[in-house]
Order: C-alpha cells, then structure tokens, then sequence
C-alpha cells in the first residue's frame, strides 16, 4: 500500500556532455546560404549568376588587347602564368615587329625571347609562338582556324587558348573559359565542386546557357579581378552577397 504523504518536486535532470555538445553546437551555429544542389538546383542558381553579372559587366569583353584573332592566339599564349597587364605592354613592340602569322613564323628564336621575356617561361612560350605561326601557315592558309579540334592541335594551344580565341575573336560558343578567376568564383558561387579545369567547365556547360558562355566567362573574370579576389573577397559590396554560399571564405 502506497502511503500518502508529501512528495517532493521531480529532481530536474542534468543534461549530459552529449546534450550540451549538441547545444552549445546550436547556439553557435551561423545562418548561410546553402550550395546548390546538382541538377535543376544549380541551374536556377547560375541563372541568378548570369542575371546579376549582366547587370553588373555589361560591356565586359576580353581584357588582352588585339586587333586580329592571330594578335590574340598569341596574346593568350603570353598570358599563362602572367597578368593581362603585363602581356599588353610587351604585345605592341611584338606585333610592330612581327604582325603576322607569317612573320612571326621567320622572327629570329633570340629575338622573339627577348621581346616577350617578362612575360615569364619566355623560352617555351616563343618556342610555341613560333611553332603555331609555322602551322598556321602550312596547315591553314595563314588564318587562325575556327575548329577546335584544329585549334587544340596547334603547340601550345589548350582549351582555354582556344576557347578565348574562338568566342571573342569568331564569336563561336565552344565552350566555357575557365581561368583561375572562373574556377575561384564558380567554387564559391557553388557552380562546381571541382578543381580541375575541364571538370569545371562541363559544370558550367551544363548550367549556362550556351548562348551565354563567351559573356559569361569575361564577366566572371572581371567580378574576380575587381569584387571575388583570391586573397580578401568583397562580400559587402557584391551584387550577390545575399544568394552566395560562399564556399571556401574564410
């Protein structure tokens, strides 16, 4: 038989190590944006990406300065490893002296490095110049070839070469340019995941509408160089502060 009598109030539990972890982990966890999702997720996203960087670069084009698609086949080959920058000041004592597939296909190996030495790995780099002229040459008439295949087969021309070339010099959607300002915004943007530069532009081919790749590559350079920097982004003053994850900031 239960005897009647006071009853003392119900002792409060302590909540163990697990529950204040859990907690604490509450208490201090940010509200972010979250990353896209694959699919339909990341489509809606580079939508909002595109929209935001045609409003915001509406005239961006390529920064290397030329006035013939061969003027900027070599201006880009100049650029790996370089700034725009630099590669516009070395590019019009270059092309005084050597304007033309052609020529550049005779200009003497010493004086080509010389030329374009501060551009940086100047040996190699006048090595594929003036192997590219000679192709050029021999194998298209003297023109810049408008194929990628045929572009790609050139020495030295990769993808990106041949993608800058072929949508700003022809106006032909081949692809996406991927440059380290598109791989570092695409990343925090959360259009990719990945870090190789193919990789990320089957990413982008597949989010960007094609009519939009040859923009949209120029624009993202830009945001890269002038709000999204490598080192101390601009995240206040960004356009698309308020739908960025932010992948990748510290």
């Amino acid at each position: 038989m239960v005897t009647a009598g006071r009853t003392s109030p119900p002792r409060k539990r302590k909540p163990g190590r697990a529950g204040s972890a859990r907690a604490s982990k509450t208490a201090g966890k940010k509200t972010s944006v979250k990353p896209p999702a694959a699919g339909s997720d990341r489509k809606a996203q580079a939508a909002r990406v595109v929209r935001r960087l045609k409003a915001d670069y509406p005239a961006a084009t390529c920064a290397l300065e030329n006035e013939t698609p061969f003027e900027l086949l070599v201006a880009t080959v100049l650029s790996a490893q370089c700034t725009d920058e630099r590669v516009n000041m070395v590019t019009p004592e270059l092309f005084r002296r050597w304007p033309t597939a052609a020529e550049m296909a005779r200009a003497p190996a010493k004086e080509l490095e010389s030329v374009i030495q501060s551009t940086g790995f100047f040996r190699n780099k006048a090595k594929n110049i003036k192997a590219a002229s000679q192709a050029i040459m021999e194998q298209h008439h003297g023109e810049v070839p408008r194929d990628m295949d045929a572009m790609v087969a050139l020495p030295g021309v990769g993808r990106k070469t041949a993608n800058v070339v072929l949508g700003t010099a022809y106006g032909l959607a081949t692809g996406v340019v991927v440059d380290t300002h598109v791989t570092r915004v695409s990343r925090r943007l959360g259009l990719t995941k990945n870090t190789d530069p193919v990789k990320i532009e089957q990413d982008l081919m597949q989010s960007v509408p094609k009519s939009e790749w040859v923009d949209f590559a120029h624009r993202m350079i830009h945001h890269g160089r002038r709000i999204c920097t490598a080192r101390k982004p601009k995240c206040p003053e960004c356009s698309m502060n308020k739908f960025c994850p932010k992948i990748g900031v510290v």
